[in-house]
């Protein structure tokens, strides 16, 4: 459902990506790690069409992206890490919105529109202007609006920023039924690492523009060479942060 064939951009003579070769298939919930400036912005904002590649190709939903860029869309839903919302809607006139915004008609906003709502704990307040929605409400009505259109990939950047303990477990939930249970691809770019652990089916871990790991827990921690390992362990062992670390328990100590 996702796709990517050897995509690189490059800035003058700086490589902010290099070759990334990624597919995941339908049903699967792919965590995308990496530190600060390790490319997973620019993967992002290349995978939904917002920046051109230097090179390579992307594929959502079976469609090439620079050859077929509305039907591409069409079939994914995007969440950005600092979602723009018009606080001086009310939630269901925000997904009236979105859904023109999808070509979707007032009669398949009106059908879906309430089921999302219930979905992300918001049908209670669905009349209330969005300006008085907590932060982590507006993030499940972001949610709420890019699954209006019931897309078949889910491309989300730092899902769980600013979510109290409530919301990110629904949140967490909200993930695994959508791919395992309706068959969506999710594609999730996060820091945090637990969440990662707990929901990804196999996770891909870039630094310095280049993938340097890829598959589930299991098949990391044989990469990493500790059967024992936890993600974060990992994750500091292949991109250089045990390094650092150990320099600051030393320091401390």
């Amino acid at each position: 459902m996702i796709r990517t064939e050897r995509l690189s951009k490059k800035y003058g003579n700086f490589t902010a990506l290099r070759e990334l070769d990624l597919k995941i298939p339908a049903g699967e919930i792919y965590g995308f790690l990496g530190p600060n400036g390790a490319g997973k912005t620019t993967t992002i904002r290349m995978l939904m069409g917002l920046l051109k590649p230097t090179s390579g190709r992307v594929f959502l939903c079976g469609y090439d992206l620079e050859k077929n860029p509305i039907s591409a869309k069409s079939l994914t839903g995007f969440i950005p890490d600092r979602p723009y919302i018009y606080e001086k809607l009310t939630a269901r006139e925000f997904l009236h919105f979105i859904g023109g915004v999808y070509g979707m008609s007032e009669k398949e906003v009106e059908k879906m529109a309430p089921a999302r709502l219930e979905f992300f704990d918001l049908k209670n307040w669905a009349d209330e202007l969005v300006e008085s929605f907590s932060h982590g409400m507006k993030q499940r009505l972001v949610f709420a609006a890019a699954l209006l259109h019931d897309p078949k990939a889910i491309i989300v950047d730092e899902p769980m920023v600013g979510m109290d303990p409530k919301g990110a477990r629904l949140l967490k939930d909200a993930f695994v039924h959508l791919a395992h249970t309706e068959g969506k691809t999710i594609f999730m770019s996060t820091h945090t690492l637990e969440v990662a652990q707990e929901v990804c089916d196999r996770i891909g871990i870039v630094n310095q523009g280049k993938l340097i790991a890829e598959g589930t827990m299991e098949e990391l921690r044989d990469f990493s060479k500790n059967r024992d390992a936890d993600l974060e362990e990992i994750f500091l062992k292949l991109t250089g942060g045990e390094e650092i670390r150990e320099l600051m328990k030393s320091l401390q100590g």
